[in-house]
């Protein structure tokens, strides 16, 4: 794909972001911006005590690792957490990653909280850095700092509070799209990185398999295939159990009691909660249609046109999904930007969801529910007569 037509976009749209209401909607934003990074900054000094904090898990399950325990063992988990000084509570903070996930933690098995606290947060300030000059790139490396809201996006500040490890996910992700073509092997083993939540790309998996079959393209399969095989090994070098520890707290993780504000959940919440079927519903849609976009663009298929309303739809059907999930979304929305979608509008909806952050909604909130669906709308939504240029005006330039 070519990367002309956003800079293209770039030059010939000099719009700005003048007016009432767009320097209101600037304003807004820009004030819940600061707020929020300042209470990320907060949790991040304090974090060790935060309930929420998911580093926890993640620490507790590469101690249990490196030293050949449970790294699911509840029990083992919450004693961990709490000599730590954690703050847990009644339900214990177990890592649900599948055993995949667990060559990440090790390192952190090896140190004690703080020093652990502070290289997760390096690790994903490095991802996401990374994540975002990818996406730039991939863009044609315009002019302008309208790539750097990537920074400022709730779900990535999310992530940082938490600690959680979607911003993993997005690297792989910008990977591949960046290297799918040229650097193939490298591309296939980026995507072990998106396996560490999978059902966050069940279109997508869908069609990238019918891709990889159509093009032939087996040497992305057979790199990710040798990279998910390391993933597994390393684990099983510590505890060769793992994955039957992993399938136990599967059974008995509660999961299914949760609410989680996504599209699956709130069906089966709304139809019938034992029906755990009705939770998949719309990832077998999305899967449906993701078929049908595919081949019906088979032959001029471009992963970062075409790929980004993939991926917003995958998102938006995923059977269970997070808010800081969304931070997976990146790169489509960053595509929009540059393509000419509303930045009044992308800033304002930014904004309601930095709110939400500063003011500390619950992820359990259905308060979080619309902003999936409202990233594909704003990303559909036909280009306006004059489409706000991705650089901004120097009154206000980021």
């Amino acid at each position: 794909m070519s990367t002309l037509a956003p800079q293209a976009n770039a030059s010939s749209n000099r719009s700005s972001l003048r007016g009432p209401v767009s320097l209101i909607v600037f304003g807004v934003f820009v004030c819940s911006a600061v707020l929020s990074v300042v209470g990320v900054l907060f949790v991040l000094v304090v974090g060790h005590s935060a309930t929420n904090h998911d580093f926890a898990s993640y620490w507790a399950a590469g101690q249990q690792l490196v030293h050949g325990a449970n790294p699911y063992n509840a029990g083992a988990v919450s004693e961990l957490q709490r000599t730590a000084g954690f703050r847990v509570t009644a339900r214990a903070f177990v890592m649900r990653n599948p055993p995949t996930a667990l060559f990440l933690v090790v390192p952190l098995g090896l140190l004690g909280v703080r020093a652990g606290s502070i290289l997760w947060s390096l690790w994903i300030l490095g991802c996401l850095a990374g994540s975002i000059h990818l996406v730039w790139r991939m863009n044609g490396s315009p002019p302008g700092k309208l790539y750097l809201l990537g920074y400022l996006f709730a779900p990535t500040l999310m992530c940082f509070a938490m600690g959680q490890t979607s911003i993993f996910v997005l690297l792989g992700l910008c990977l591949f799209l960046r290297f799918h073509e040229s650097r193939p092997w490298l591309a296939g083993v980026a995507l072990s990185l998106c396996a560490l939540k999978p059902h966050l790309f069940l279109p997508f998996a869908v069609v990238l398999c019918a891709w990889v079959v159509t093009r032939k393209a087996y040497r992305i399969l057979a790199g990710a295939a040798i990279a998910m095989g390391v993933c597994c090994l390393i684990p099983l070098c510590f505890d060769p159990s793992v994955w039957r520890q992993y399938i136990q707290m599967a059974h008995v993780s509660g999961i299914q009691s949760e609410f989680m504000p996504d599209l699956g959940t709130m069906l089966r919440f709304g139809v019938d909660r034992g029906a755990m079927w009705l939770q998949f519903l719309p990832a077998l849609a999305g899967c449906v249609w993701a078929l049908w976009y595919f081949f019906r663009h088979r032959e001029d298929w471009d992963w970062q046109t075409h790929g980004s309303l993939l991926l917003l739809v995958s998102v938006g059907v995923a059977p269970y999904s997070w808010f800081f999930d969304q931070v997976i979304l990146l790169p489509a929305l960053v595509r929009g930007l540059y393509s000419g979608r509303s930045l009044v509008v992308f800033l304002a909806l930014v904004s309601l969801t930095l709110i939400e952050l500063f003011f500390g909604v619950s992820l359990h909130s259905a308060l979080y529910s619309w902003p999936a669906g409202a990233w594909l709308v704003w990303y559909l939504w036909p280009a306006w007569d004059r489409p706000v240029s991705p650089s901004l005006p120097e009154a206000v330039a980021l």
